[in-house]
């Protein structure tokens, strides 16, 4: 009885740990993302996002081309390192610094336009979904999507 009793408990424990192993995956950014086109409503790519010393950082993992689109797209209007550099693979998101609940004060990069712009994100349904907002000097002149978290 006494080592089924033991055995339950370190069940229980492991279990315990395990989800909130999940719990803090979820309250955080960092992971795997779906970003969906505000315009189109279709997923454009896979972004990921990760941390260091404080700061986030998301990068692009995989496109999803339209019908017609360059399956190996280049970032054609991209300045500097960037100009023409392949997209998969491009550094997106920089510079985002947890700020109370939402990430902050970063810069998102806008391949379709090559244009860099001010960044919030807010997870959002229990970090499954991320708000993304991207602007010109206040937050209320930009555009926000929603990506969806893929693991």
């Amino acid at each position: 009885m006494r080592i089924r009793n033991t055995i339950s408990i370190l069940g229980f424990s492991l279990a315990a740990v395990m989800s909130q192993a999940i719990w803090a995956a979820d309250n955080s950014p960092v992971g795997l993302w779906q970003n969906i086109d505000d315009a189109s409503g279709k997923p454009r790519a896979l972004i990921r996002i990760t941390e260091s010393n404080g700061t986030l950082e998301g990068r692009i993992e995989k496109v999803f081309p339209a019908p017609g689109e360059n399956p190996d797209p280049k970032c054609d209007k991209c300045d500097g390192a960037n100009k023409n550099a392949p997209i998969v693979g491009l550094t997106i998101l920089t510079d985002l610094r947890k700020d109370g609940d939402e990430y902050t004060d970063g810069k998102i990069l806008d391949p379709d336009n090559g244009k860099v712009y001010s960044s919030t994100l807010r997870l959002a349904e229990d970090g499954r979904k991320l708000d993304v907002r991207g602007y010109i000097g206040l937050s209320l002149l930009g555009r926000s999507q929603t990506w969806i978290r893929q693991e």
